[in-house]
């Protein structure tokens, strides 16, 4: 009996992951692995040509996944970086290029449409959004901001190192870069009016953190307002029409105040750290009871818009409205400090949801809405 136990206890952990907890079947294993051969593997590991010394599978680069199945550290990596990008922010960016592609789609230029450039614009807008990410991440840590309770685990968890930061976000823009140069090739629009938008755009993603830092000079709301709204939907359609038509970015304004809501609650969340941090935000300025004013009003405007373009155009615009349930519960989720730390990406899940439906609008509606003399 003492033998078999001991047995079982060296085979349950010698299936413990690489950050110390057991497999799920782990110990129901161990009774099928009481023989060890001189290698430190098991019996039956060694008949399928497995066995190792130690640890096993993890001193060959793998972890063992939940039925015990060795997993590429390749892979591993790979999700740790794409973590690292914080996609469930990425319809921040995501949603105005769509808006900005259907409003060029339903305009007097469609038969120029290209789903060509259609992808290179996400490709190129995305890019941009996650250097952008990864540069916010670097910056928040070497300041001290990202500290134990910070909702960003990459560096202060050691998920990867600052080198590693630094040479994804050089290569997301560089990937951008790419994006950008074959888009001018392609799109019927001047380089010069696609590269005056989308440097400008790279250059902010930068600058909210890094250089100037916009964010820690209670900058940063402004500049994600306009830049993941006006300037997307603006640089999207200019790249399939090739025309500038500025009252396009009057569609924007929903989504940007949305976009606006994710990053005020995140700074609200934030407040005392940020504070202790030495940084300035909209949310320090204003304090807590006019942060939960301002939330709930870049919350719910877009609905007030909304409402009122279905009665005046289309009905068709009402259809976004499906999601004001879902808004008030993520306000009254956003008044109690218990489930505050849920809003910010439960507010980026809502600005997707609600903006397709605004596209979907846009696309069915017999009548657009109009913000002032259209250029023909």
């Amino acid at each position: 009996m003492a033998a078999t136990k001991e047995a079982e206890t060296d085979t349950f952990h010698s299936q413990l992951l690489p950050n110390g907890s057991p497999t799920t079947n782990g110990k129901a294993r161990a009774g099928a692995a009481a023989t060890k051969d001189e290698g430190g593997g098991t019996a039956r590991e060694k008949g399928n040509g497995r066995g190792s010394a130690g640890t096993g599978a993890e001193a060959a680069g793998f972890a063992m996944d939940t039925k015990g199945h060795p997993t590429s550290g390749t892979f591993m990596k790979l999700k740790t970086y794409l973590l690292a990008l914080r996609p469930w922010s990425l319809s921040a960016s995501l949603v105005p290029t769509l808006l900005g592609s259907a409003l060029a789609y339903r305009s007097q230029w469609a038969a120029e449409f290209s789903l060509a450039t259609f992808f290179l614009t996400a490709f190129t807008v995305v890019t941009v959004h996650c250097a952008g990410n990864v540069v916010n991440t670097y910056f928040d840590f070497i300041k001290g901001i990202d500290k134990q309770k910070a909702d960003d685990r990459t560096l202060v968890d050691h998920i990867l190192t600052k080198d590693e930061v630094v040479s994804l976000g050089a290569i997301l823009y560089m990937a951008g870069c790419g994006g950008f140069v074959l888009l001018a090739v392609i799109s019927p629009a001047k380089m010069e009016h696609l590269a005056l938008i989308y440097f400008g755009g790279l250059s902010s993603s930068f600058l909210y953190t890094g250089g100037i830092g916009f964010k820690y000079i209670a900058l940063g709301d402004l500049v994600i307002l306009v830049l993941f709204g006006p300037i997307s939907v603006l640089f999207a359609f200019m790249s399939q029409t090739g025309h500038v038509d500025w009252t396009t970015m009057g569609y924007a304004i929903p989504l940007a105040l949305n976009t606006e809501a994710i990053l005020h609650s995140n700074n609200t969340r934030d407040a005392d750290n940020d504070r202790r941090a030495g940084i300035v935000t909209l949310a320090i300025l204003i304090g807590r009871t006019a942060s939960h004013v301002l939330y709930a009003m870049l919350l719910f405007a877009p609905y007030s818009l909304f409402f009122i373009f279905g009665l005046k155009y289309s009905l068709w615009f009402l259809l976004p409205l499906v999601t004001l349930p879902q808004a008030f519960q993520i306000e009254k989720r956003f008044r109690n400090d218990q489930t505050m730390h849920l809003v910010p990406r439960q507010t980026a899940k809502l600005n997707f949801y609600f903006g397709i439906l605004y596209i979907v609008a846009c696309c069915c509606a017999t009548q657009l809405p109009t913000f002032g003399p259209r250029r023909h």
